[in-house]
């Protein structure tokens, strides 16, 4: 029986932090054990092959289209609400499907995070107990938090079936943990997640976007190849890929777990709900029969269509490394003469990598990441932070693993992972 609780949405206190060396703070070193952090981090020796075959009942099997690049999944698809839902990111599938999940008494708490009273964009782990309290975790926040830290007032306050809406190092640590939080039932409801830094310097970006940056009440990177900023007084303004003063910000500004990450696509959810291969809308990776419950809760009020794809996203990819091998050497950046930016922004959506091809492009670029960083900050780790599938995305673009990279007995004359365009919209 669970305890009764009287608010919608509840932040309890948490410890504070164990000091680790590579953390984004997903909450683990917070627990009463912080040395589950040894059998839970995806920083230190992850094992994607081993929770994959538990959570989706198989690894990746790269002989299907995709799954090499986005993890096992059933299907793929567009989507956005009919309705969609005030204050949310896109069209509020993520918050709808926990809401659903609370409407129907599938769960008893949902696990995720909500706005700072004082700061619209510093998230704070809470726990859901009623459905209406998913408007107000509606949107999106950024910087770090401690979401898993919260599976220990879950377990006091008696709570058995549990959804969790995270991100990839949230996830992971939580599948590796699963079978230790006795519970009844899990719904994991992924996003994808590239880049982050603390809640100060993301304001310290917003600064660097609008000389009125306390006014942004929305920000979101697009596939189009734009920022979109959204403002208290209702205006909108978008910003290309190529116009961002990137070069303007620290070079610690993402910190090296982000940079070296290799779940862009959160493989270990249930259900993973982004936006790279949507295409305008949203992109849901269905990745098991939890997964396929989950949307068939909002039947009837999501829009599905199939992914597209088009454009070629080699020289993309290729151009993203040879700048990241510069800046992982220390190396100024060549860059683009103003003049030309303007061209190539406006090229961009129309020739560069979209829907699918855009999502595959970001995938490889984040694997080709992971290898230049590591091979220069953190060489000694590379043995053991980099699965097998990432080095199969690298290695048609010349990347392969040097002496000591690579555990002994791996694939590594594996075949290349381009592929040709699927079926679909150009």
């Amino acid at each position: 029986m669970t305890a009764p609780e009287p608010n919608a949405v509840t932040a309890p206190p948490v410890r504070e932090p164990v000091a680790r060396h590579l953390c984004t703070d997903c909450g683990v070193s917070r627990m009463e054990d912080p040395k589950a952090c040894g059998r839970a981090c995806q920083f230190i020796k992850p094992d994607y092959g081993r929770l994959e075959a538990k959570v989706h009942g198989r690894i990746r099997d790269p002989e299907r289209p995709d799954e090499l690049h986005f993890g096992p999944f059933r299907r793929m698809v567009r989507a956005s609400l009919k309705a969609p839902r005030p204050g949310a990111q896109w069209t509020g599938i993520t918050t709808r499907l926990a809401e659903r999940l609370l409407e129907r008494d599938a769960v008893d708490v949902v696990l995720t995070m909500a706005p700072d009273p004082e700061d619209r964009w510093k998230p704070v782990p809470v726990l859901v107990t009623k459905a209406e309290g998913m408007a107000q975790v509606r949107g999106m926040r950024m910087g770090y938090a401690p979401l898993l830290a919260l599976l220990e007032p879950v377990r006091e306050r008696g709570y058995k079936r549990v959804a969790v809406i995270g991100i990839p190092c949230q996830v992971y640590a939580l599948r590796a943990l699963e079978e230790e939080l006795g519970l009844e039932k899990l719904y994991v409801i992924g996003t994808p997640c590239s880049d982050n830094t603390t809640t100060e310097r993301f304001h310290d970006f917003l600064a660097l976007l609008s000389d009125e940056p306390d006014t942004i009440t929305y920000l979101e990177f697009r596939a189009d190849y734009q920022v979109e900023l959204r403002f208290e007084n209702g205006q909108v303004k978008t910003i290309p890929f190529l116009k961002l003063p990137i070069s303007k910000l620290p070079p610690d500004f993402f910190p090296l777990t982000c940079r070296t990450c290799v779940d862009y696509t959160n493989v270990l959810a249930d259900i993973t709900v982004g936006y790279m291969g949507g295409q305008g809308e949203q992109w849901l990776l269905v990745r098991n029969e939890t997964g396929e419950e989950l949307i068939s809760l909002i039947e009837g009020e999501v829009a599905l269509a199939e992914p597209g794809s088009a454009g070629k996203r080699q020289s993309a990819v290729t151009g993203f490394i040879a700048n990241t091998e510069r800046a992982a050497g220390g190396l100024p950046l060549r860059g683009m003469p103003d003049w030309v930016r303007p061209l190539v922004a406006w090229l961009m959506p129309r020739i560069g990598p979209r829907g699918l091809e855009f999502a595959r492009a970001r995938v490889e670029m984040k694997a080709s990441e992971t290898v230049l960083h590591l091979r220069r900050q953190e060489p000694r780790r590379m043995k053991s932070m980099i699965p097998d599938h990432v080095w199969k995305l690298v290695a048609p673009y010349g990347l392969a693993p040097l002496e000591g990279e690579r555990t002994e007995g791996e694939d590594a004359d594996a075949e290349p992972a381009l592929q040709d365009d699927p079926p679909g919209p150009i």
